[in-house]
């Protein structure tokens, strides 16, 4: 604390007397003291500090003595100590001193003490933003002046010569005392002269200057000015409290306003991702099947434009919103401002809900697709062996209607008749050989209808039409059958050749025609395995050729040997073996086929084997990079959990850090982008397992766009850490002092603190929290501000958001009420004209169309609440601060005693308002704690 009596007895009073006092007066130019017209100004500027002054010497003197002594320290009344008794005697001492000198007509050192009492008592309390007497002053002539034409305040001697820097200070404060635009800046004297006559008349201020002094003077005295300057700054000091009460709310409302934007920004972000999930989540839930595998195709390369090209842009909106709503209710947090709740259906909540409704829906439209797929290629696969063996069939029934009807036993010998009962008996053996594939037809068709195959009733009606004829085959083999055997008493002879030809021939034949089948049936694998079996068995089939070829030469062989007898015998052959229409000219031909089919079956197998070996590779390629991205993804997942709880460095540095560990991640894209390209190859494949990793691209696709959420997360993270350090003055000590706090007591390295965990944090920082009834309910006032949901986990950024607010000062409802109370000239409502005049338009109109009408007892017309304004900008008011003690010391100088006047007879004062209580301070620095 400043000793003030020190002071002044080593100022004014001290060997030197006043010479040495005026030698420490930095700005006295001594160059005009020898300036005679200098002092004659000088004599009227200080003249004009008493209204009662008169022109001479003699008056100047009498002029200086009654101010001096309306300035020095009364005597102190009642009884007086010794110390006292000796101060008032030295005043009076020194008193005497300057009025000797004041008496003996020493005009300068006169006039120079009265300026040092006017900059002591008029301009050195004059302060604005932390400057102070001269440089205070320009800067608040600058800021009134500013909106004004023609004006342009630097110094204080030329650039008040024209006058209107005086006239534009009058009309800022009272517009209504000067017409500013009718003024001319080529007409200084009626300027200045106006603006002298104006302050005289109606703002008590002295006509200290002379208009065509300061026209007539190339550099009006700075001083002068200065004095003259500073009676306004003093006659509109109530206008510069109101001006600091706009600033405050026009700070208050611009945080408000860039606040309300961000929330319209979210709201509509969340409203455009929230539509494009409603859109797109129908039509991931269609599953209308295609009739054709082209069109099915179709679907899965639209479905696959959606994962690639459409669906990417939102998972990074996604992510943005989040950030943007944290990056919000941090704003929110260290304004003071209650938390931003979002419209109904827009939380973040409401909108990961959708979103996982979307991959919900996403994940069962692939799985549809490629199940219709896989159906679709069966039905293909089916309605082809249908085809096959419904052609086979017809061709085998051909003409079987018209043999079974004919009526040839009637007329035939009984050797013909007998050969007629062998032939039957050979074609009912045939037709049972060919049971199995009428079942196998049925079967088939009976598949396609449960498979629901597009053109089931064309399959249906040939099915029936071939089940119908079987039956008929039956009946009419059954009635030859019953024909034959009653003429069989009257046939006798038979050729045993023949019939054992017919009997072996027949089997053979239907092996040969089975054989074909098999030869030509299509086949479908997924695998190298299942492909390989079909080629083990082929070979197993042509291991039985050797078997079969001998089986063929022994058939021949018979019809050779009843060729060998007729002609032997003599015999004349009727024509064709009577028992079989089975010739050997039609099993060489079968045989032949059979020899042709086998080589081309191979082909076709080993064809199929170089796909499934391509498929096989195609497995592999995607699973050796699976393998490699999906544990990397794992491992930088960890690391960023890892990052987030380190301390490395400032801020800043860690924000470099995971800005540069972002970049790398971002990099690496490209791997993901190959993965892609060979997960559409194996689908493209039809390839629909892979047993060489465990991972799947669904799998990596969520993995990587967890990895690019939770590294922005993490940087939006330390960003919110910068925007509450910034905003509430914390210093990097004090952040590594919460982090290292916070990572000792977070055991699990988890990110967050359990409640006991932020029990004993709190208790090392100093906090009253042990387990008793007063501190389980401060333990519960806390937990209500870091943990608002009741989840029961306290992360980093609400650890620092509570300790900063702990230890920082922010603006208070209180606060912005009392600046509008002075806006307001102390009513307790405001109008719209008094908005206008004090705040910027655009921030007067904000609080205009957000203030609702007052209603109390004094309500005029148009009178608005501003206290409910102020309240709802902060939540509830909070409560008044505790008292402030201040111990009172006597005052040392007139100002000082003028301050505490009201309080001079007190021991102690007690500020219970905490809204005025630095305004207070500053103006009585002699007050102790």
């Amino acid at each position: 604390m400043v000793d003030y009596h020190a002071t002044n007895n080593q100022s004014l009073y001290s060997a030197g007397g006043p010479q040495i006092y005026m030698e420490q007066e930095n700005d006295w130019d001594r160059d005009l003291l020898l300036d005679p017209a200098w002092e004659k100004q000088q004599r009227k500027v200080r003249a004009s500090e008493s209204p009662g002054a008169a022109a001479g010497a003699c008056a100047m003197r009498y002029l200086f003595l009654r101010k001096l002594l309306s300035c020095l320290p009364r005597p102190q009344e009642g009884a007086m100590s010794k110390i006292m008794q000796l101060y008032n005697n030295n005043n009076y001492y020194y008193y005497l001193f300057f009025k000797a000198k004041i008496v003996d007509g020493n005009a300068k050192m006169t006039l120079g003490m009265i300026w040092t009492i006017i900059l002591r008592f008029a301009i050195q309390d004059i302060s604005v933003e932390e400057t102070s007497a001269k440089e205070g002053l320009l800067l608040w002539c600058q800021r009134k002046t500013a909106p004004y034409k023609n004006v342009n305040v630097q110094n204080f001697h030329i650039s008040w010569k024209d006058g209107l820097a005086f006239n534009a200070l009058i009309h800022r404060h009272r517009p209504e005392l000067i017409d500013y635009d009718k003024l001319r800046k080529d007409d200084p004297v009626t300027n200045l002269n106006n603006a002298f006559e104006v302050a005289e008349r109606y703002l008590d201020i002295p006509k200290m200057l002379d208009a065509e002094d300061i026209v007539n003077t190339a550099r009006p005295d700075e001083k002068a000015i200065m004095t003259y300057v500073s009676s306004f700054y003093h006659a509109f000091s109530g206008a510069q409290k109101a001006e600091t009460a706009a600033n405050r709310i026009c700070k208050v409302l611009a945080v408000n306003q860039e606040n309300e934007h961000l929330m319209e920004d979210y709201e509509k972000l969340a409203s455009d991702l929230l539509e494009w999930i409603r859109r797109t989540i129908p039509w991931l839930e269609n599953r209308a099947p295609e009739k054709t595998m082209t069109e099915m195709q179709q679907k899965l390369e639209d479905f696959r434009d959606y994962r690639r090209v459409h669906k990417p842009p939102k998972v990074q909106e996604k992510c943005q919103l989040e950030i943007n709503f944290n990056t919000l209710q941090t704003k929110l947090r260290l304004s003071n401002r209650p938390a931003f709740m979002p419209s109904e259906g827009r939380m973040v909540s409401d909108i990961n809900g959708a979103w996982h409704k979307l991959e919900g829906a996403e994940k069962g439209y692939e799985e549809w697709l490629l199940n219709e797929i896989r159906r679709l290629e069966r039905l293909d696969h089916l309605a082809e062996k249908f085809r096959q063996k419904a052609a086979i069939h017809e061709s085998w029934t051909d003409g079987k209607e018209a043999m079974l009807t004919q009526k040839d036993y009637e007329t035939a010998s009984l050797s013909e008749i007998k050969a007629l009962l062998k032939k039957h008996e050979a074609f009912e053996s045939d037709l049972a050989a060919h049971q199995d594939r009428v079942e196998q037809i049925a079967a088939i068709a009976q598949e396609l209808n449960e498979l629901d195959y597009y053109d089931s009733p064309s399959v249906n009606a040939r099915c029936q039409k071939i089940c119908e004829q079987w039956d008929a085959l039956g009946s009419l083999t059954q009635s030859r059958r019953e024909s034959l055997e009653r003429t069989e008493k009257q046939l006798e002879s038979i050729d045993e050749l023949y019939l054992e030809y017919a009997k072996r021939a027949a089997p053979f034949n239907n092996w040969m025609e089975g054989a074909m089948e098999d030869l030509q049936d299509m086949f479908i694998v997924h695998n190298i395995e299942e492909i390989q079996g079909l080629i083990t068995a082929h070979d197993q089939f042509k291991s039985t050729l050797p078997e079969a070829n001998k089986e063929r030469e022994a058939i021949q062989a018979i019809q050779a040997e009843v060729q060998k007898i007729a002609q032997y015998n003599g015999i004349k052959l009727a024509g064709n073996n009577p028992y079989t229409t089975i010739t050997p000219q039609s099993i060489d031909k079968k045989w032949e086929k059979v020899q042709q089919l086998v080589p081309q079956r191979d082909q076709a197998l080993q064809e199929e084997l170089a796909r499934q070996q391509s498929n096989d590779h195609l497995r592999r390629q995607f699973a050796n990079q699976a393998n490699m991205i999906g544990p990397w993804i794992q491992n930088k997942m960890e690391e960023i959990g890892r990052i987030s709880i380190e301390m490395n460095g400032t801020l800043e540095d860690q924000l470099t850090h995971l800005r540069q560990y972002e970049q790398s991640i971002i990099e690496y894209k490209p791997n993901i982008d190959q993965l892609e390209g060979d997960h559409q190859l194996i689908q493209e494949a039809l390839i629909f397992d892979n047993k060489y990793t465990a991972y799947t691209m669904e799998h990596l696709r969520v993995g990587w766009e967890q990895l690019l959420t939770t590294i922005a997360r993490t940087i939006n993270e330390i960003e919110n850490q910068i925007l509450t350090r910034d905003a509430k003055g914390i210093s990097q000590e004090q952040l590594h002092e919460y982090r290292t706090s916070f990572n000792h007591f977070d055991k699990d390295h988890s990110g967050v603190l359990q409640a006991e965990e932020f029990k004993a944090c709190l208790i090392s920082l100093g906090y009253d929290v042990e387990n008793d009834k007063q501190g389980d309910a401060e333990f519960g006032r806390i937990m209500g501000i870091v943990d608002p949901n009741n989840s029961g986990a306290v992360t980093f950024q609400a650890f620092i958001d509570f300790m900063s607010r702990e230890t920082t000062d922010t603006d208070t409802a209180d606060q912005v009420i009392a600046s509008f109370k002075i806006l307001a000239g102390d009513k307790n409502y405001i109008t719209a004209e008094e908005l206008r005049r004090e705040l910027p338009p655009d921030q007067a109109e904000y609080c205009i169309a957000r203030m609702a009408p007052y209603t109390g007892p004094d309500a005029v017309p148009g009178a608005l609440d501003y206290m409910s304004f102020s309240t709802a900008l902060y939540g509830e008011s909070e409560d008044s601060q505790e008292p402030i003690e201040l111990t009172y010391h006597p005052p040392s100088r007139p100002e000082e005693e003028f301050l505490c006047e009201n309080v001079k007879s007190a021991q102690s004062v007690v500020l219970s308002s905490s809204n005025n209580i630095r305004e207070i301070l500053q103006k009585t620095s002699f007050l102790m704690f």
